[in-house]
């Protein structure tokens, strides 16, 4: 029998349309209004814990045109401003290094000056973001949002949709039981399900419990 591997580090696409919403409703029609630069205010700042959304709505913004998504381990150009670009997306803030805090500031004030766009993530709120004053300071001026995670029932109805899309027929109890069993983010549970859509495949068998028991078990071993 074939083993397969979930793979937690291959991209999956991102979209507005793709994110799961459930209490994130306002910041999410935010990040609608920053993607048609239709947004009254010119910044904003989503924080929240890992795994809640915030990387997604990020690059979701980023595919649109004219955007730039800067992560703390871009190369310096690319917190460079640039005329061509009127929407910026740094993510994990937090993350900031002493001479890319330097950086950030410079194009804070950039965009400000050229009335562009910027949206910035991280784990806590701008007020205790470990980074330079003056950064944090520009990291409160537009709207803040703090990104809430999905409740498990909301969880297992985003799955269910996700499953349906595939054609996919869960036996009851197979999202509970994968929720107290497996990590609980949306990323990770999304990319399961795609791995145990192949494991079902390749085993020729529905996806039950007992199924869902040994993948579980194979992937533990890895």
């Amino acid at each position: 029998m074939k083993q397969l591997v979930l793979d937690l580090g291959a991209d999956q696409a991102h979209s507005l349309e793709s994110f799961e919403v459930g209490q994130n409703a306002e910041a999410a029609q935010l990040m609608g209004q920053f993607a048609a630069r239709r947004s009254r205010e010119h910044f904003a700042y989503l924080w929240g814990e890992a795994g809640v959304g915030k990387s997604h709505l990020l690059k979701a913004l980023a595919s649109t045109e004219r955007a730039r998504y800067i992560s703390p381990f871009s190369i310096e150009s690319e917190f460079v401003y640039s005329p061509e670009v009127d929407l910026y997306l740094l993510d994990d803030c937090e993350k900031l290094s002493p001479v890319s805090q330097i950086d950030a500031f410079a194009l804070f004030n950039e965009i400000r000056a050229n009335n562009a766009f910027m949206v910035c993530s991280g784990a806590v709120a701008p007020a205790v973001l470990p980074v330079r004053e003056d950064l944090r300071t520009r990291m409160g001026w537009g709207l803040i949002y703090q990104i809430h995670g999905l409740s498990d029932d909301e969880k297992v109805a985003a799955l269910s949709t996700a499953a349906a899309a595939r054609g996919l027929t869960l036996s009851p109890g197979v999202l509970p039981y994968l929720l107290s069993h497996f990590r609980r983010d949306m990323r990770s549970l999304s990319a399961m399900l795609d791995s145990l859509d192949q494991y079902s495949l390749e085993t020729q068998r529905p996806i039950t419990l007992p199924l869902l028991r040994e993948w579980l078990q194979a992937e533990a071993k890895e």
